[in-house]
């Protein structure tokens, strides 16, 4: 951890030049006994306290510059980096020379205020300094390698508009001690924290947010507070679970393990330990749940790592189970530390926090993004002034990507750390989302199936979301806005459900329906393709069809005696017997893609029946499009 301004400045006292005109020894007595008492308030941490002493050392002689400089080192420290920078400047007006040694600590305050060209300015100035600690040269240079930063990014990333003004979320929210570790669910309808409520003790807390006002926090119901040292926590997107790092006498791996509650009826079920895959020996902590709850990230301070903590993730296996977690990577992870990490609800988007990657000084918090490939991109830092060169810790965005929780010690804070909100600047948004929830049915009965729904960008046909419905069938989803998808269902025993749902267009924000039915696997029963589209007069295999042909690949698998017939349709127009032929091809394709991928010929037919089966109108374009298509039809079980 990088030394305070204060205590920076502190150590700077035993480094006077020799050639000034200032001296200490005509300083009044009085002032000299205050001091010697401001100085001891300082060293034991208590410098609110020192600061009114320091103020009546400058009243008894207007004279004593040491008192004007350990004030500026305390109000540094207690981030008033305007009145440090005052007092520091009104000491270089008195003695020029007596203050050049403490260039440093004034160019850190300058560099608090964002002034980070004067900033570079005054460190230069001190690296000129001949015979300078070793010490002292080390801090100059790291300061002076962030200042640079500072200003390349501002000419790389200029901002116009942009005002950043974070609103304390209140005393619903925010009490005497520190408030930290914000999480929201999709629908911002519940904010859930950390809140220290002893020296050794912290505690769980919720609020629920209504017409975005912040209502009492509580306690979170349950055993998950019943023990007291515990630590990151996180909601998922629809709010039915809980996961968080806490040290439980007997119960644990290592140190700190992650834990899972899950909402029931009763309340919050008793934590459940994610077991070795997850856990360790070491400490695992910060965990965020991807919205469709596949994908675990979190840190860790485990052997073979890049640095001390480091990003990892996990991939949940259809059985329920988490797979071994997964390093992240050196583009992601730095020689520092790597954690808090926060998966958006546009599954594309991960904020988190770093000390070893360049930045403004201390921790900064970054932010990575999916490429097309569906691959993490390189961190980008969040700029000034979210970032500044104090510590930023955990960060949380709403679903709407538009507003950021965070907790930081500000001015008006009600005590040490409290919980803000802020609305972040467009080029660090994530992608604004839409919300599509429904019910899966079986066709004959009407009743819910559990069953698991995948949706695909039809941009790149990777498959952003998986999910699980609950016991009734009931799913709730999020989504980038801007994209089509396809939804496909599935569920062992039924045919694969697929359909293009075409979103591009829709608002973000919104709540879209979506009801799907499943038909049992049984012998006649047919399907059709809904985005294996051919081009005109063309039997070649569109790529955006693969997706429903894996679902049927999936499906045969399943039933390895089940027996298709892939039959090829056309409208009216155009010769009939060409339609035939053309028809014919396009099943024969289809058919052999899946003997291609392993299904066996005898379990595979095919048939082009032209234009002789239409289903809509061929007097429309719109029916003419529903009758040019491709289907299986179960032939055999």
């Amino acid at each position: 951890m990088k030394k305070t301004i204060f205590l920076l400045a502190f150590a700077l006292l035993s480094l006077h030049l020799n050639a000034q005109s200032y001296d200490a020894d005509k300083i009044k007595p009085k002032a000299l006994a205050r001091y010697e008492n401001a100085i001891q308030l300082l060293k034991d941490g208590l410098t609110r306290e020192a600061v009114p002493v320091l103020l009546e050392c400058i009243n008894i002689d207007s004279n004593f510059l040491d008192a004007y400089l350990s004030l500026a080192g305390a109000f540094g420290e207690l981030k008033q980096y305007q009145r440090s920078v005052n007092l520091y400047e009104k000491v270089q007006a008195k003695d020029a020379e007596y203050f050049k040694i403490y260039t440093l600590p004034y160019s850190i305050n300058l560099a608090g205020l964002g002034r980070f060209e004067e900033a570079l300015k005054a460190v230069n100035t001190f690296l000129s300094i001949p015979n300078i600690s070793e010490r002292g040269q080390k801090s100059a240079a790291y300061r002076k390698q962030s200042y640079q930063f500072a200003i390349e990014y501002a000419a790389k990333h200029p901002v116009t508009d942009y005002q950043f003004a974070p609103i304390n979320l209140g005393d619903s929210v925010n009490g005497p001690r520190s408030e930290y570790y914000p999480s929201v669910t999709v629908t911002d309808s519940l904010l859930v924290f950390t809140r220290r409520t002893g020296d050794q003790r912290e505690d769980f807390m919720q609020s629920t947010i209504t017409n975005k006002k912040f209502g009492k926090a509580q306690l979170i119901d349950g055993d998950i507070n019943l023990e007291p040292r515990k630590g990151a926590i996180t909601v998922s997107q629809d709010g039915e679970w809980l996961l968080f790092a806490g040290d439980f006498s007997g119960q644990g791996l290592g140190w700190y393990d992650i834990y899972l509650s899950q909402y029931t009826p009763q309340g919050w079920s008793e934590p459940e330990n994610l077991g070795p895959a997850i856990n360790t020996e070491f400490w695992e902590s910060s965990p965020s749940i991807s919205p469709d709850k596949r994908v675990l990230y979190f840190s860790s301070n485990r052997p073979g790592g890049y640095g001390g903590r480091d990003l990892y993730m996990s991939f949940r296996q259809p059985n329920g189970k988490w797979g071994k977690a997964i390093n992240m990577g050196p583009m992601i992870n730095s020689a520092g530390d790597e954690f808090s990490p926060f998966i958006h609800a546009d599954n594309q988007t991960l904020f988190y926090t770093s000390d070893g990657l360049p930045g403004y000084g201390n921790s900064d918090l970054f932010v990575l993004r999916k490429n097309e490939k569906g691959e993490w991109g390189k961190p980008e830092n969040l700029g000034y002034p979210i970032n500044t060169i104090e510590n930023e810790g955990s960060l949380a965005v709403s679903a709407d990507g538009l507003t950021a929780y965070y907790a930081s010690d500000r001015s008006d804070s009600r005590g040490n750390l409290d919980l803000y909100s802020f609305q972040l600047r467009p080029n660090i948004r994530p992608n604004r989302t839409l919300y599509v929830k429904g019910k899966v049915t079986d066709a004959i009965t009407q009743k819910g199936v559990p069953a698991t729904v995948e949706l695909t960008d039809n941009n790149n046909d990777l498959v952003l979301m998986r999910v699980q419905t609950d016991e009734l069938g009931e799913y709730f989803i999020t989504l980038p806005t801007g994209k089509d998808y396809t939804f496909t269902v599935n569920r062992k025993g039924y045919l694969f459900y697929s359909e293009l749902y075409a979103l591009s267009k829709k608002e973000a924000d919104s709540v879209y329906k979506k009801d799907i039915t499943l038909k049992p696997v049984k012998l006649n029963e047919s399907f059709v393709f809904n985005n294996i589209l051919f081009e005109s007069n063309s039997y070649a295999l569109p790529e955006n069809g693969l997706a429903e042909l894996s679902q049927l690949i999936q499906v045969l698998n399943d039933n390895p005696t089940l027996k298709v017939e892939i039959s090829g349709h056309t409208d009216n127009i155009g010769n009939a017997k060409d339609n035939l032929t053309l028809s014919t091809n396009r099943a024969k394709s289809i058919v052999d893609y899946l003997i291609s991928k392993g299904i066996h010929t005898e379990r595979l037919s095919y048939k082009g029946y032209g234009d002789t089966k239409p289903v809509a109108d061929n007097n429309t374009e719109t029916g003419r499009a529903k009758n040019r298509r491709t289907s299986f039809t179960i032939t055999g079980l």
